[in-house]
């Protein structure tokens, strides 16, 4: 092994950092000349590294630990390669397990970043970001005073995050008029149900609606699917508009509720030869093919709603009325580090892809019917729709400020697959 020339003596911290180092490079040696000439460049690289984590120990003008130093270089190595990938330190991993379970003490909005910003992808229903009017395409410049340039998402989650009661302030900048406004937010705790609104709009077209894909929500769904065939429904509308995504088993577990068996779910694509694809197709025992199926989609669906959004599009499976989604289609996956078992990284190794492979990522996808809605809108709409979905929450008054509220999607919608039952019958 070269010799590695580190400034006043190395300490055995950084020692054990440049043989775990070495033994990851031994790992990957295969003795081409290609390896041993990146292995001799890795080196050179192991020692600019020892030698100004060193430089930072003996000379910065505030003491910092071994602990502090390393945190820091992995955040920095991570953040430089996507908005996405992070180093996640025990609190962090802690709240990603929150976050599949379901709850977590925060605002209530999923964020993303977008050209570079970081961006509400959607408010979740009820909860204080919600009712302080944020909105899909907001973009969060200021969170207590401190800038958003340059955080990663993992940063600006934990900012957003607390324990329930405390307040937050957040500078917002509104896409639709460039103007900014500052909003007072008083933290609670997040319980995400992901399927609501089952019922039956219109002359046996049925609805439901799916907030996020969480490990209970296939099962929410076919609960919600018998309900609606227990009332005779012909045809079906899937609202996934201001979903964020989840997990991406349970979007498949979604879509091949609709799709034939073993049709092409979604393929995912990394680095060629180091992440294999990997087709995912239909599964399980039930499938609705029969009937007609609409699919609602904004630009506050994203991922796992994209999945499932461009696999029954591709398919022919269900139209997809509303606008053009979020584009967030790459893989993250989480790896926990043995050396001490509490922290991980999230790291993106692959893109999704449609059946027709069409990349999501970036691009997101467009609807086959394009029904726009303002924000203001939108906003109404969601107002109007709470107070349907709960209106045990509500006040006559309350609900009465929101009963003319026309949902333009819903409705194109509801006509088109009402158009599609006619054909058929008059086709018998």
């Amino acid at each position: 092994m070269r010799t590695i020339r580190i400034v006043n003596r190395t300490t055995a911290a950084v020692i054990a950092v440049l043989m775990a180092m070495a033994i990851v490079l031994h790992a990957a040696d295969d003795g081409t000349n290609d390896v041993a000439e990146s292995k001799a460049d890795a080196y050179g690289q192991i020692e600019l590294l020892s030698e100004v984590f060193l430089h930072v120990k003996k000379q910065y003008v505030e003491e910092k630990t071994y602990e502090q130093i390393t945190t820091g270089a992995l955040n920095g190595m991570l953040r430089s390669l996507d908005p996405y990938s992070a180093f996640l330190g025990r609190e962090e991993y802690s709240n990603m397990r929150d976050d599949t379970e379901g709850h977590y003490g925060g605002i209530g909005v999923h964020i993303g970043i977008k050209k570079g910003i970081l961006t509400v992808i959607a408010p979740i229903e009820d909860t204080p970001g919600y009712r302080a009017g944020l909105q899909s395409g907001d973009r969060i410049l200021a969170v207590d005073g401190e800038k958003t340039e340059g955080l990663t998402i993992r940063e600006a989650v934990k900012k957003l995050r607390g324990p329930k009661g405390e307040k937050v302030t957040i500078l917002i900048g509104q896409v639709s008029d460039g103007t900014e406004r500052e909003v007072d937010i008083v933290r609670d705790v997040i319980e995400l149900p992901s399927v609501k609104g089952t019922r039956i709009v219109s002359d046996g077209v049925g609805y439901v609606r799916i907030t996020q894909f969480a490990r209970p929500t296939a099962d929410l769904l076919q609960k919600a699917l018998d309900s609606l065939q227990q009332e005779d429904m012909q045809a079906l509308v899937l609202d996934l508009r201001s979903n964020p995504g989840g997990l991406l088993f349970s979007a498949i577990e979604v879509a091949e509720k609709f799709l034939k068996k073993k049709q092409v779910i979604v393929t995912t694509k990394g680095r060629k030869g180091v992440y294999p694809e990997k087709e995912s197709r239909a599964g399980g025992e039930k499938h609705y093919t029969g009937f007609p199926m609409a699919v609602l989609v904004n630009g506050g669906s994203a991922s796992a709603s994209e999945i499932v959004a461009g696999a029954l599009q591709d398919h022919k499976r269900a139209v997809l009325v509303g606008s053009t989604t979020f584009g967030k289609g790459s893989v993250q996956s989480v790896i926990k580090l043995r050396a001490d078992n509490e922290t991980a990284i999230r790291l993106t190794t692959a893109h999704y892809y449609t059946p027709s492979d069409r990349l999501i990522h970036g691009t997101g996808i467009d609807p086959d019917i394009p029904v726009l809605l303002e924000p203001g809108e939108w906003r109404r709409v969601q107002m109007a729709r709470s107070r349907t979905e709960s209106p045990e929450l509500y006040s006559d008054e309350e609900k009465s400020e929101y009963a003319d509220v026309v949902d333009k999607q819903l409705e194109r919608a509801v006509d088109l697959l009402r158009a599609v039952k006619i054909f058929r019958s008059n086709g018998k």
